[in-house]
């Protein structure tokens, strides 16, 4: 990235200081209605090339981008807010489409009864990972999430009630809210579901990250041991993070398996957290727009070009590769970090 790079952003950032507050919710409101139509792109004849090989256009809207954004904006919280390398956030994941399956066969609950359940669960299971670990940093501390990911997955393969190897089929579909119905023929209603999960979150975090939770992660990220000196409770801030972005992947989970209505251990590998790290490294770690463009591109190119079948990985890791090395700091990187570089006078970074 160049210092020319970094001009652009601040004029941008510049233009976006000098509206006024009715000019930037109208803004807002247009570039919400522009991405709550999304899903009627693929009707256009001039719009094929959005179509994917196997599944539609609006089924690939909701997973994998839907759900890669709003999991990657869930691992942001702990991974670029707090940075506390997570790599066993499918974990949480798992938890949630697993607590929709088991509770949506064997009781009479339904998915918005049962997304709440799922949410704490998920919550749970992070303050429990979090008391006996995050006193740990580093290497460690990615070394344990791996670990607790991969206990879950193989937890979910050998035991009855979660169905082993062969999963749990049959979860139903979300009931009806008014007129939006929820099934296999209502991909965009799944994708407004998805989306408007999405604004909840970014909401939050937004909200969080200018008061006394946002200056603490960045505290925490910046040098933990000065923060400890300053006053900072880090191990209470460190399970607020970790607890608040597994909440948002149980969440994650339980739509996806309203969605799938089936679900098995195999979708639940070491290989989703990569990826759903992927998109917060490539989109930019800390920025959580850089995370929804970073989630979008990595989630939409793999179902692009699945036509070219196994060479498609090499074509996916190329890209990663060539994007890596012209922006190691990532697609949209921190304001912050722009201004400390563009201050040293770094003509690359």
């Amino acid at each position: 990235m160049k210092l020319t790079d970094i001009n652009l952003r601040d004029k941008g950032a510049a233009i976006w200081e000098g509206w006024d507050r009715p000019r930037r919710t109208i803004f807002v409101i247009a570039l919400i209605a522009l991405v709550g139509i999304m899903p009627f792109a693929g009707n256009f004849s001039f719009t094929s090339i959005l179509d994917t090989p196997i599944s539609s256009y609006q089924d690939v809207l909701v997973y994998p981008i839907g759900m890669f954004v709003l999991m990657g904006l869930g691992l942001n919280i702990v991974v670029g807010k707090s940075g506390l390398l997570d790599l066993g956030y499918v974990a949480f994941f798992a938890i949630g489409a697993y607590t929709m399956a088991i509770l949506s066969t064997r009781t009479h609950l339904n998915a918005w009864e049962i997304l709440p359940i799922g949410m704490g669960l998920a919550m749970l299971s992070g303050v429990l990972l979090g008391l006996p670990t995050l006193r740990l940093r580093g290497d460690y501390l990615a070394i344990v999430t791996l670990g607790f990911g991969e206990i879950v997955r193989i937890v979910t393969l050998n035991i009855s009630v979660t169905g082993g190897t062969n999963g749990i089929a049959r979860i139903p579909n979300p009931p009806a809210i008014g007129p939006l119905k929820f099934g296999l023929m209502n991909s965009v209603n799944f994708f407004w579901l998805v989306f408007a999960m999405i604004l909840l979150v970014i909401w939050m975090i937004r909200r969080l990250s200018v008061r006394r939770p946002g200056r603490a992660w960045e505290a925490i990220r910046q040098d933990e041991d000065v923060a400890m000196l300053m006053g900072v409770p880090t191990l209470r801030y460190k399970i607020w993070s970790f607890s608040i972005g597994a909440a948002v992947g149980g969440a994650a989970g339980v739509i996806y398996a309203s969605k799938v209505m089936v679900i098995a251990p195999q979708m639940f590998t070491f290989n989703v957290s990569v990826l759903i790290l992927s998109c917060i490294v490539f989109g930019g770690m800390g920025n959580m727009w850089g995370v929804v463009f970073g989630g979008v591109i990595l989630a939409y190119l793999p179902e692009r070009i699945r036509f070219i079948t196994d060479a498609r990985q090499l074509v996916y890791g190329i890209v990663l590769v060539v994007i890596m090395n012209v922006r190691p700091d990532g697609l949209l990187p921190r304001k912050k970090r722009e201004k400390i570089k563009a201050k040293t006078g770094a003509k690359n970074v």
